[in-house]
């Protein structure tokens, strides 16, 4: 896929903020789910990894937004939901260019947000100020703006007033992440180079390894190194989340998925280690 037409996001936000409903509206306004499955809260049903003590809402997903004529794939990257977790979630700012910064248009500017908006900050992402809940009956949009501004250092003003709730504006946050997100940078013809971000074991099919190819292209069939841990696999399976696992021939520059390798035991995959090819293989990792 054309890497001008991709963005890759992440939604920081303290607990209780509405990301996951914001998740969910995303699949809902681009047509990824029906509205009976945005109130069942289909991406809770998800077999997603929740190993570390706390929920987390969705590893990742793939979500396709028609804007000016052009279809973008925006991939929305989940980060874990706790602070402890500083290490996996730089790994998973790393595999994104922007991230939607979350704010309860109440409850205002909390701990988990300051952490996570410095790991963004740190990790120079592109970040989009989102207000949300202004359907609440009361409100202090002006006073969260201040401090969006005060505390964090962002343009607090530019902030996108949202109720993930009802839906209101949530289209204006998904044309905010066409236009401000950066997209990837890579070329398909380079070694391959994709950073893990997650991983987790299914019973029946073994270890699913969620990736970012940075530069190259992963293909069905293709022999790879995970260049860390040095063990060497073939591929069996590629795909996306659309928010299902949705099975594809490759993944190109700047995409994000999964990958099946037939592994059988979830210590030999390592957040943060880098695939690459066995014939072709990158002089370094990421």
């Amino acid at each position: 896929m054309d890497t001008s037409l991709i963005r890759n996001f992440s939604i920081v936000a303290h607990i209780d903020h509405g990301k996951s409903t914001l998740a969910d509206q995303f699949l809902l306004q681009t047509g990824a789910i029906t509205q009976r499955e945005f109130k069942e809260q289909i991406l809770d049903d998800l077999d997603v990894e929740r190993e570390r003590g706390i929920t987390v809402k969705a590893r990742t997903v793939a979500i396709y937004f028609k804007y000016e004529g052009k279809t973008y794939e925006l991939n929305l990257i989940d980060t874990p939901g706790h602070v402890d977790f500083h290490y996996e979630v730089s790994r998973s700012l790393a595999a994104c260019e922007g991230a939607l910064l979350l704010v309860d248009a109440f409850q205002g500017v909390q701990a988990q947000t300051v952490a996570n908006t410095y790991a963004a900050i740190e990790a120079d992402l592109e970040i989009v100020p989102v207000i949300n809940k202004i359907d609440l009956p009361v409100v202090r949009i002006e006073e969260v703006m201040e401090e969006i501004e005060t505390i964090l250092g962002l343009d607090g003003l530019s902030s996108i007033l949202v109720s993930a709730k009802t839906g209101l504006n949530v289209n204006d946050v998904l044309e905010a992440i066409v236009k401000q997100v950066p997209p990837p940078s890579g070329k398909a013809d380079n070694p391959l180079q994709a950073l893990v971000f997650d991983s987790k074991y299914d019973g029946f099919r073994g270890v699913i390894t969620y990736l970012r190819v940075k530069e190259g292209t992963v293909r069905k069939g293709q022999q790879i190194q995970y260049m860390k841990g040095g063990s060497v696999h073939e591929v069996l399976e590629l795909g996306q989340f659309r928010p299902g696992m949705k099975p594809c021939d490759e993944l190109g520059p700047g995409q994000v998925g999964y990958m099946l390798c037939g592994i059988k035991e979830l210590s030999m995959v390592h957040v943060g280690d880098t695939v690459t090819s066995r014939s072709n293989p990158a002089t370094k990792a990421l």
